[in-house]
Protein backbone atom coordinates (compact mmCIF):
# COMPACT_ATOMS: atom_id res chain seq x y z
CA UNK A 1 0.00 0.00 0.00
CA UNK A 2 1.04 3.68 -0.73
CA UNK A 3 0.72 6.33 1.15
CA UNK A 4 -0.38 9.74 -1.02
CA UNK A 5 -0.99 13.22 0.83
CA UNK A 6 -3.69 14.96 -0.77
CA UNK A 7 -5.43 18.44 -0.09
CA UNK A 8 -9.14 18.80 0.45
CA UNK A 9 -10.78 22.42 1.86
CA UNK A 10 -6.82 23.68 2.01
CA UNK A 11 -6.16 20.55 4.30
CA UNK A 12 -3.36 17.85 3.65
CA UNK A 13 -5.03 14.59 4.50
CA UNK A 14 -2.55 11.27 4.45
CA UNK A 15 -4.77 8.31 2.37
CA UNK A 16 -3.37 4.94 2.00
CA UNK A 17 -4.02 3.31 -1.70
CA UNK A 18 -2.72 -0.01 -3.60
CA UNK A 19 0.44 0.49 -5.17
CA UNK A 20 0.22 2.44 -8.74
CA UNK A 21 -2.90 4.11 -7.84
CA UNK A 22 -1.64 6.97 -6.43
CA UNK A 23 -2.45 9.17 -9.28
CA UNK A 24 -5.54 8.61 -9.36
CA UNK A 25 -6.34 8.76 -5.71
CA UNK A 26 -4.59 12.76 -6.31
CA UNK A 27 -7.51 13.07 -9.37
CA UNK A 28 -10.33 11.83 -7.05
CA UNK A 29 -8.86 14.50 -4.94
CA UNK A 30 -8.94 16.90 -7.31
CA UNK A 31 -12.53 16.42 -8.33
CA UNK A 32 -13.96 16.23 -4.53
CA UNK A 33 -11.44 19.37 -4.05
CA UNK A 34 -13.02 21.28 -6.91
CA UNK A 35 -16.35 20.76 -5.62
CA UNK A 36 -15.59 22.00 -2.14
CA UNK A 37 -14.24 25.33 -3.95
CA UNK A 38 -17.44 25.55 -5.65
CA UNK A 39 -19.54 25.73 -3.06
CA UNK A 40 -17.69 27.37 -1.14
CA UNK A 41 -17.56 30.23 -3.14
CA UNK A 42 -21.19 30.41 -3.42
CA UNK A 43 -22.21 29.52 0.15
CA UNK A 44 -19.46 30.93 1.87
CA UNK A 45 -17.87 29.34 4.88
CA UNK A 46 -20.51 26.62 6.31
CA UNK A 47 -17.90 24.54 8.70
CA UNK A 48 -15.41 22.13 6.90
CA UNK A 49 -17.75 18.67 7.86
CA UNK A 50 -20.83 20.19 6.31
CA UNK A 51 -18.84 21.78 3.65
CA UNK A 52 -17.56 18.48 2.81
CA UNK A 53 -20.80 16.17 3.14
CA UNK A 54 -22.08 18.68 0.66
CA UNK A 55 -19.59 18.30 -1.83
CA UNK A 56 -19.78 14.73 -1.28
CA UNK A 57 -23.67 14.56 -2.17
CA UNK A 58 -22.93 17.38 -5.72
CA UNK A 59 -20.23 14.84 -6.72
CA UNK A 60 -22.74 11.45 -5.80
CA UNK A 61 -25.35 13.70 -7.83
CA UNK A 62 -23.41 13.26 -10.58
CA UNK A 63 -22.05 9.72 -10.60
CA UNK A 64 -25.94 8.62 -10.09
CA UNK A 65 -26.77 11.06 -13.14
CA UNK A 66 -23.36 9.17 -14.99
CA UNK A 67 -24.86 5.63 -14.00
CA UNK A 68 -28.37 6.28 -14.99
CA UNK A 69 -27.19 7.85 -18.73
CA UNK A 70 -25.13 4.67 -18.64
CA UNK A 71 -27.73 2.37 -17.95
CA UNK A 72 -30.08 4.10 -20.76
CA UNK A 73 -26.41 3.67 -23.49
CA UNK A 74 -26.60 -0.28 -22.50
CA UNK A 75 -30.14 -0.47 -23.43
CA UNK A 76 -29.56 1.44 -26.48
CA UNK A 77 -27.02 -0.43 -27.46
CA UNK A 78 -28.86 -4.22 -26.95
CA UNK A 79 -31.64 -2.75 -29.08
CA UNK A 80 -29.42 -1.50 -31.51
CA UNK A 81 -27.90 -5.55 -31.96
CA UNK A 82 -31.08 -6.99 -31.46
CA UNK A 83 -31.62 -5.09 -34.45
CA UNK A 84 -29.14 -5.68 -36.04
CA UNK A 85 -29.58 -9.47 -35.37
CA UNK A 86 -33.20 -9.30 -36.87
CA UNK A 87 -31.88 -7.23 -40.19
CA UNK A 88 -29.23 -10.10 -40.54
CA UNK A 89 -31.72 -12.88 -40.55
CA UNK A 90 -33.80 -10.84 -42.86
CA UNK A 91 -30.63 -10.35 -45.31
CA UNK A 92 -30.37 -14.03 -45.45
CA UNK A 93 -33.88 -15.05 -45.92
CA UNK A 94 -33.18 -12.19 -48.64
CA UNK A 95 -30.53 -13.71 -50.50
CA UNK A 96 -31.85 -17.19 -50.04
CA UNK A 97 -34.97 -16.26 -51.98
CA UNK A 98 -32.83 -13.92 -54.39
CA UNK A 99 -30.80 -17.36 -55.12
CA UNK A 100 -33.96 -19.57 -55.90
CA UNK A 101 -35.76 -16.63 -58.18
CA UNK A 102 -32.24 -16.37 -59.89
CA UNK A 103 -31.44 -20.00 -60.42
CA UNK A 104 -35.27 -20.32 -61.72
CA UNK A 105 -34.74 -17.84 -64.10
CA UNK A 106 -31.45 -19.65 -65.31
CA UNK A 107 -33.30 -22.70 -65.41
CA UNK A 108 -35.89 -20.68 -67.91
CA UNK A 109 -33.24 -18.89 -69.97
CA UNK A 110 -31.72 -22.43 -70.87
CA UNK A 111 -34.77 -23.76 -71.80
CA UNK A 112 -35.94 -21.05 -73.66
CA UNK A 113 -32.62 -21.18 -75.36
CA UNK A 114 -32.56 -24.80 -75.61
CA UNK A 115 -35.96 -24.40 -77.59
CA UNK A 116 -34.81 -21.73 -79.85
CA UNK A 117 -31.26 -23.84 -80.86
CA UNK A 118 -34.13 -26.69 -82.23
Amino acid sequence: MANVVVTVADRPYTMQCPDGEEDHLRELASLLDAEVVRIKSSVGSIGDIRLLVMSGLMVADRLSESIHKIEALEEQVQGLRESRNLVQTQMKTLETNLTTQLDLAAARLEAMAKAAAE
